[in-house]
């Protein structure tokens, strides 16, 4: 049976998923100068309008005061005669605006006999115009009229007459907003231009400050590319108070670094120098063609002596020693299983293990490490003691502003003690404190080597409690 083949459409066709662009991180320098752009803009903004603001309500006060006094004027000038007839009074000749028509400025008075309108207003009408009772005032814009937008203000009086009537008359004082207006614009025009100024000023200002702030940044930049490119070994010492932690974390890091590539290298080379001499004694013993029991006693015992040179040597090299950003490993569960452990070993002789550490107590570094230094220590105190040891572990927390404590461990034993006179003895490589107790002397030497890669103090002297052997190691605190 055939079957039809159906050729795959272009709309099938798998498309690529291309990795979406990451972003370009904005500088320091950017943000900063951004945010203060903002703050800025933002500032001077509020600054403006609360300025306008205030001119404008200035500027509204000072026309109510203005218009008041003319009105006051038109009242001196408002007179009755003996019939209570109204006398029409004369426009101000200080302000020529009354008397010119259309001015914009306007005076109304009426009363129950009449309106008299200043030459300014004739031709106009003004809705707004009221009669108010006597010793009410009105101040009141700007409204829109026929004759524009308008502030006025008016003021209800009384005028009594001699034969005893009292007349009531308003006078209303109008004025167009344009002038203000026109005030408003020339100040808010100067407010803008002022604070435009200002803030370029402290934009300018600001970026200046930001730049020579960030100058030991920028420093500490340079001073890493002059690392990485070997012209210099560490980080300077002259920064700010903010960085110097940072700094010398970074220096701490670098040496750290630095003093293992150089640990590896040597321990390869102590290795390949070590097994020069025991693969030498294999050479000469094949050589030779000597009987082959003697030859297998000589090659079981270099095999067994490189053996030891190795395991040494990995040791070394495994020590991750001191680092900044190490975790805190807690002593008191590792030490109780290493115990369990040599308890098990040493079951014959029956030792008392006693513990008195702290709480708090904790190794940073590796955990290979502190099993190193643990394991050693414990083991020799086990091996050498008759029925009792001791692991004390004490945090030091004494100086105040340390990143972490220091820490001492101290192993005493109730063996036979060690003389002082053999102390550097015992703690070189292959060197047993007893020739006739099994192991490889390399254990406490370990012990050494580490407590050097930890920047630390191995102290061994006689255990006052006990009158054993007695190993202090004193780890220092990180700064």
């Amino acid at each position: 049976m055939d079957a039809d083949i159906a050729s795959p459409s272009p709309a099938a066709t798998p498309k690529t998923n291309k990795p979406p662009r990451s972003r370009p991180a904005h500088s320091l320098a950017a943000r900063a100068a951004l945010a203060t752009g903002l703050v800025v803009a933002v500032f001077l903004g509020l600054i403006g309008v609360i300025m306008l603001r205030s001119e404008n309500e200035r500027a509204v006060s000072d026309m109510a005061d203005t218009l008041r006094s003319y009105a006051t004027y038109y009242l001196a000038y408002t007179e009755f005669d003996r019939d209570g007839k109204q006398m029409l009074p004369p426009d101000l000749p200080a302000v020529p605006r009354f008397s010119q028509p259309g001015s914009g400025l306007y005076a109304i008075i009426t009363s129950e006999q009449k309106t008299w309108l200043s030459s300014s207003a004739i031709g106009h009408h003004f809705p707004f115009v009221q009669t108010l009772k006597p010793g009410e005032s009105r101040f009141t814009g700007p409204i829109d009229s026929p004759s524009g937008r308008l502030y006025y203000y008016a003021w209800g009086v009384a005028f009594d007459l001699p034969n005893g009537q009292s007349i009531p008359l308003t006078v209303t004082i109008a004025q167009e907003d344009l002038q203000l207006e026109s005030l408003n614009r020339v100040y808010r025009q100067s407010i803008i231009g002022g604070l435009g100024i200002v803030g370029v000023f402290l934009i300018v200002l600001q970026l200046s400050l930001l730049r020579w702030s960030l100058t030991p940044l920028r420093k500490v930049v340079t001073d890493m590319n002059q690392i990485e490119q070997g012209q210099r070994e560490h980080l300077a010492s002259d920064y700010p108070v903010e960085l110097q932690s940072l700094t010398h974390r970074i220096n701490a890091f670098i040496d750290s670094e630095r003093d293992q590539r150089t640990r590896y290298r040597h321990t390869l080379a102590d290795l390949a120098h070590s097994l020069k001499t025991p693969l030498a004694v294999i050479r000469a013993g094949l050589e030779s063609q000597a009987n082959e029991a003697s030859l297998r006693k000589d090659v079981l015992t270099q095999v067994r002596r490189m053996d030891e040179l190795v395991a040494y040597q990995l040791a070394r090299a495994a020590a991750s020693g001191r680092q900044t950003f190490a975790t805190a490993i807690p002593i008191i569960s590792h030490a109780e299983d290493l115990v369990r452990g040599l308890e098990k070993v040493y079951a014959a002789k029956n030792v008392l293990c006693e513990f008195d550490i702290e709480d708090d107590a904790a190794f940073y570094g590796e955990r290979g490490d502190l099993l190193e230094l643990l394991g050693n220590l414990l083991e020799n105190a086990f091996k050498w003691a008759n029925h009792h040891v001791l692991l004390v572990v004490k945090t030091n927390n004494e100086q105040v502003g340390r990143l972490r404590n220091g820490m001492q461990i101290c192993v005493e034993d109730d063996g036979p003690g060690i003389e002082k006179a053999q102390v550097d003895k015992i703690l070189q490589r292959g060197v047993r404190g007893d020739e006739r107790v099994q192991g490889h002397g390399i254990g406490l030497s370990i012990v050494q080597d580490l407590v050097k890669v930890y920047r630390g103090e191995l102290q061994v002297d006689r255990s006052t409690e006990f009158g054993g052997a007695r190993f202090i190691v004193n780890l220092p605190p990180l700064t």
